[in-house]
């Protein structure tokens, strides 16, 4: 699966942010539909939006679409617009039930059938922002194979439930952690909430390295300003690799040996030490550090 340290949403109908978002060095671009798009403007985003899908050289960034939710009477055309150029991805807001993921699933299929793509090409990704998006975590997550992560929508959610939000975010911190167990369970990422205050590169670095702490694959954000401290939350640092590179080392010797937990530099290695590794050196690669 592809890194994803940030994920950086850009106006649908707004060509002159695309273009630069595409010269930013971010792993995944999202041009939005939805929230970032007003009413009357919609059908002006799908137009623009399929424009840079196949104008535009992203060079080796991803490019989601996120359409409007299921249900909201603008999803059909939002993807009949859109897919036929072939964007990387659909992100699927306000995702409540299994069954919203398999019929989009369901329509991106019909398209890849007809230009006769790869099956499961386009992926998914489903933002979950609602209670009851929350208390259906399980039937989300395994709802349909195209689906690659979860997002959590933090702001969304808030405001559903009532909350007050608050910078240290007690309000979320059930919905957050329930949406990176869901994913490990179901073999997705998780990726994180937006971090609003884009003048406050300082906060956004110490949420984004609570959140890899976490083990959220990435995080949404909204601002150029915000690629870079993000990206290097999610990317393990020179001593990080070389500690699980030299753990990887010392346990292929060992293993040899047949010993399965040993002794290292004074500290006992395990499987679970080992896992951790294995996860370190996979970030790395995904990141191109490695």
């Amino acid at each position: 699966m592809r890194a994803r340290r940030a994920i950086l949403y850009m106006p649908g109908d707004d060509m002159h942010k695309i273009r630069k978002a595409a010269t930013l060095g971010v792993d995944t671009i999202c041009m939005d539909m939805e929230d970032g798009v007003a009413t009357d403007r919609k059908k002006e985003a799908r137009k623009t939006i399929t424009e840079a899908l196949q104008e535009i050289q992203f060079g080796t960034i991803e490019r989601l679409v996120r359409i409007n939710a299921v249900g909201s009477g603008l999803e059909a055309a939002d993807l009949a617009a859109v897919l036929t150029s072939r964007p990387d991805g659909v992100v699927l807001p306000k995702v409540e039930f299994g069954g919203q993921i398999r019929w989009v699933s369901q329509s991106i299929a019909d398209v890849e059938n007809h230009f006769g793509w790869p099956k499961g090409g386009i992926c998914l990704l489903a933002v979950v922002e609602t209670a009851r998006g929350i208390l259906n975590l399980s039937q989300i997550a395994g709802a349909d194979p195209r689906l690659e992560a979860l997002i959590f929508g933090a702001e969304d959610l808030a405001a559903d439930i009532g909350a007050i939000r608050t910078k240290q975010g007690l309000e979320v911190s059930y919905a957050r952690g329930a949406v990176v167990m869901h994913a490990a369970a179901f073999g997705l990422q998780a990726i994180d909430m937006v971090y609003l205050d884009f003048t406050d590169l300082e906060g956004l670095f110490q949420e984004a390295v609570q959140g890899a702490q976490m083990a959220f694959a990435g995080k949404q954000i909204i601002h150029p300003n915000q690629v870079e401290p993000v990206q290097r939350a999610f990317t393990p640092n020179e001593a990080s690799i070389r500690l699980a590179q030299h753990i990887m080392e010392a346990y292929a010797t060992w293993q040899k040996a047949g010993v399965g937990a040993f002794a290292l530099d004074g500290k006992m290695v395990d499987a679970p030490v080992i896992k951790a590794a294995e996860r370190v050196l996979a970030l790395a690669h995904s990141a191109r550090k490695i």
